[in-house]
């Protein structure tokens, strides 16, 4: 299989439609579906569905699909660290992304500690968006990453566990729930004229709901000391609140675990340091 055909067919598969996907791929139709032919030629399989109404894939083209995005994302990985390496020739280093605003203390202890080992490199600290941090360790942006189960995905990725904790509720001083001791995930639809934000999804949409759409924390923090939302955050997140805004323990909420993560095939020096220095915190 080619990478060209994998990248022809994911972008069929995504789309649900030739016409859109050739537009996306910066390519003619008719070439696009004879690619797409020969491909399922050559599996032995229908890859996709093909009616009057529309195009759908088969439980193949789903396996295909899921696999597919993951053989590119590598293919990709290892394009951009390769040239990272090359443009960082004699200048060692090594890239963390981490989400804004999250794990703030343990970030600190982490690159305090990894600092004092005799062969530290620089570690280049790269905060990003809700849900990125995922994005940039597997397409190459970065080397390791602080992950949060259960809201990234670790599958595919090596891991070390660094901390669990609970979750707590983020409203506006002088809310009536700011006088309870704790609170479950039911009593958050009785927050009238507090709904939770909407963060982006990786496709840069968002869910429906009446709640504000949000880009970063300091946004969120705003909005809910003004009274017009309320969010979910780990426990860890109280050291960076504002004095107008209360939290309150939210019992039957998921723990949240931090981890950091980093590409199997990883043989950098100081990406296992780092993750030396992490397991000792």
């Amino acid at each position: 299989m080619e990478t060209r055909e994998l990248r022809y067919f994911v972008a069929v598969a995504e789309e649900l439609h030739f016409g859109r996907a050739a537009e996306r791929l910066g390519i003619a139709q008719p070439p696009l579906s004879r690619a797409i032919q020969q491909l399922e030629r050559r599996m032995g399989a229908a890859l996709l569905d093909r009616t009057s109404r529309g195009v759908a894939l088969t439980e193949a083209g789903s396996v295909l699909l899921r696999e597919g995005r993951a053989a590119l994302d590598a293919v990709d990985a290892a394009d951009r660290r390769t040239r990272r390496a090359a443009a960082a020739s004699g200048r060692p280093g090594v890239v963390l992304v981490t989400k804004a605003g999250a794990s703030g203390e343990l970030l600190a202890k982490l690159l305090a500690a990894y600092a004092a080992e005799p062969d530290a490199v620089a570690v280049d600290v790269q905060l990003c968006g809700p849900g990125e941090q995922e994005r940039w360790l597997r397409d190459g942006r970065a080397d390791v990453a602080l992950l949060h189960r259960p809201f990234d995905s670790t599958t595919g990725l090596d891991t070390e566990e660094l901390s669990t904790e609970g979750q707590v509720v983020v409203l506006p001083a002088g809310h009536p729930f700011t006088g309870r001791s704790r609170l479950r995930v039911a009593d958050i639809a009785e927050l009238p004229g507090l709904p939770l934000p909407r963060w982006p999804r990786h496709d840069g949409s968002h869910s429906d709901g009446p709640g504000p759409v949000v880009r970063d924390n300091t946004q969120l923090l705003q909005l809910i000391a003004l009274g017009r939302a309320a969010a979910i955050l780990p426990e860890s997140s109280r050291a960076q609140l504002r004095d107008d805004l209360v939290t309150v323990p939210l019992v039957d909420a998921p723990s949240v675990t931090t981890l950091i993560a980093w590409p199997p095939q990883s043989r950098s020096l100081a990406v296992a340091g780092l993750v030396r220095a992490a397991t000792r915190l």
